[in-house]
């Protein structure tokens, strides 16, 4: 095999590798409308009476859009479980202690 054609294919190597391991601009956009929907959901219940189920669905939409951030923008997809077992288990935490302060203060009420 000739100096060409190994320097051919380690650059093909190195192109396949980066579209597996990265965010293309095309997957970014698509992210970022999907987080402007659920960013205007969450805008829509302060127009609409959700009612009980106000908290509880701003909290799901909160999660799901810190899961996509955190998993494509801070690329922890495509890093190591322990970055994102520590993001997960932070919050998680973070949570459960909002939902024992709304506790404590008799928001479910």
């Amino acid at each position: 095999m000739t100096d060409a054609a190994v320097a051919e294919s380690t650059h093909d190597d190195h192109d396949n590798s980066h579209d597996d391991h990265g965010l293309t601009f095309k997957n970014a956009i698509n992210i970022a409308i999907f987080l402007a929907i659920v960013t205007g959901i969450e805008v829509l219940t302060y127009f609409w009476d959700f009612g009980d189920f106000a908290v509880p669905l701003l909290i799901i939409l909160m999660i799901v859009k810190f899961a996509v951030v955190v998993a494509y923008f801070m690329h922890l997809r495509f890093d190591n479980w322990l970055f994102t077992a520590l993001f997960v288990g932070g919050l998680v935490l973070a949570v459960a202690v909002y939902i024992a302060a709304l506790t404590a203060f008799e928001f479910w009420s």
